[in-house]
């Protein structure tokens, strides 16, 4: 589903990404995995379209990204890639709701049908009973998984991730990388995560692994299997 050939990305002297080729697989959990500094978070930002290669393409289903202008490359951003962060960002002043509608309401959706799908999102991670709470009121675990159900709204080609349990508990943690596999068999989602937990890593479908700038591994299971985890 996503092709990346020949990424080079340098911030100064100091080359981050030194050519990487990577293919991500449609409707699989794919996690990368390496050191800090490994080149990690710049690749998935390279992948999502944050940031810009120095040099390379980034092609979705055929279609170049890297070669789009800001303002196309913003449209497809909001209408194929859903991103989770490892502080969940969402906005205080809003409703759980509101929050996870924002995507779909920034897309032109209506009102009324945004509100619908958040809604059944929100059902779907079980947070009814929070849906009209602000971020303050909720727990660092279902700010999370509101975070998750942002990310989906726009019923995006795939979820990029960035350490997005790196601030949960255990508990909480668990039973966000279990919702990550039950997404991918429920709704056929894809994807793509950048963490330091091996657990997660070694339950993933497919993992790569980085070290200075450059992709040193990779591993891919033969079938979708079905992680089982201690919550």
């Amino acid at each position: 589903m996503i092709q990346a050939r020949n990424i080079v990305k340098r911030y100064g002297d100091i080359a981050v990404l030194r050519g990487i080729d990577i293919d991500i697989e449609a409707g699989a959990v794919t996690s990368i995995v390496g050191a800090s500094g490994a080149g990690k978070t710049t690749l998935l930002q390279v992948l999502g379209t944050l940031t810009a290669p120095d040099s390379g393409t980034v092609i979705y289903d055929g279609e170049e990204v890297s070669a789009m202008s800001d303002a196309r490359l913003s449209r497809f951003r909001n209408a194929h890639i859903g991103f989770v962060f490892q502080f969940h960002r969402l906005l205080p002043e809003f409703t759980l709701t509101e929050n996870v509608a924002m995507p779909a309401l920034i897309a032109g959706v209506s009102r009324r049908e945004a509100f619908e799908h958040a809604n059944a999102l929100i059902h779907r991670l079980g947070l009814d009973s929070r849906a009209a709470h602000k971020p303050a009121e909720l727990s660092g675990g279902e700010c999370q998984r509101a975070a998750v159900a942002r990310a989906l709204i726009n019923n995006p080609k795939v979820v990029l991730a960035d350490e997005p349990s790196g601030s949960l508990d255990s508990h909480n943690k668990a039973l966000l990388h279990r919702l990550f596999f039950e997404l991918r068999d429920e709704m056929g989602s894809t994807f793509v995560i950048v963490t330091h937990d091996e657990h997660l890593a070694a339950d993933c479908d497919h993992v790569i692994t980085m070290a200075d700038g450059i992709i040193t591994g990779t591993s891919h299971k033969s079938a979708k299997h079905q992680p089982t985890f201690s919550v």
